[in-house]
């Protein structure tokens, strides 16, 4: 187990990392990584079972990035938690490399699904809580989406299916940051209120603050706890969280930073060691 302050430390670097990544492909989404970044530390590094040195193992935890696109911090969490170097992070979209735009399972140690195609990934997370409540496993499965990403019929399709099997094995994280690619979510189509939607689907809803670790961490040992019904944690997040340009600012959403942007953001989020 991590403190906070430890926890926060290695978040600083996923964000440092998601960034050298997209800096050095030329192209992806720095935005919807860094709203994510505290969400997945928390997870890998506190709250899930999980062995690096052996990704596939038995009754290991798993989590499913349903917003796939902000695939920059899954993998720069995972080379932290030591699935790979980080080093590998500056192959990210590069010809040949695992590091792909959108995870993919059958190439990067410790992606549990191929996701990008939005919604979708939170549908296979339903089936994997599903599996698991059939075989007996008694382990966790996560999935985080985007608040855009709310705007999918199957994630509601898919959460009928949870509550109807009452499955208390999953915990679904909203990265709620209110902005996608052309705007405000609820500018867009309207998402929110989005706990007492799900709450209406059968599911118990938690509400936190995304970006603090002690708010995380409260609300995942919650969830843990409930019996008899899915799970789901509203994380209010900003998109760019830690670089001042980025923070709140849609037109961050899928595009990378030049070479002066970079060497600001870094030396915002503390300066390369």
């Amino acid at each position: 187990m991590k403190t906070v302050a430890e926890l926060n430390e290695i978040a600083r670097r996923v964000r440092k990392n998601a960034l050298k990544g997209i800096h050095s492909a030329g192209s992806g989404h720095p935005g919807g990584s860094l709203s994510v970044t505290d969400i997945l530390v928390a997870l890998y590094f506190n709250e899930m079972n999980v062995d690096p040195t052996n990704p596939r193992m038995e009754g290991r935890d798993r989590l499913v990035l349903s917003k796939g696109h902000a695939c920059p911090a899954l993998y720069a969490t995972l080379a932290e938690r030591g699935y790979f170097p980080p080093e590998e992070m500056l192959t990210f979209r590069h010809l040949g490399t695992r590091l792909q735009g959108h995870p993919n399972m059958m190439v990067c140690p410790g992606v549990e699904m191929s996701t990008g195609s939005l919604g979708q990934g939170f549908a296979a997370a339903v089936g994997m809580a599903n599996a698991g409540r059939i075989d007996g496993d008694k382990s966790k499965v996560y999935a985080i989406t985007g608040d855009g990403e709310l705007q999918e019929g199957i994630i509601w399709e898919a959460a009928m299916t949870a509550a109807k099997y009452k499955l208390d094995n999953l915990i679904a994280i909203v990265d709620w940051n209110n902005l996608q690619i052309d705007g405000r979510v609820d500018d867009v189509c309207q998402v929110s209120p989005i706990d007492k939607k799900f709450e209406a689907f059968g599911w118990k809803a938690i509400m936190c603050d995304g970006h603090d670790m002690q708010s995380l961490l409260d609300a995942v040992d919650e969830a843990k706890k409930t019996v008899g019904q899915p799970t789901v944690i509203v994380a209010k997040t900003f998109k760019g969280n830690g670089v001042s340009f980025m923070k709140d600012v849609a037109g961050w959403h899928g595009k990378a930073p030049n070479d002066e942007q970079l060497a600001q953001a870094i030396e915002e989020l503390g300066g390369d060691e």
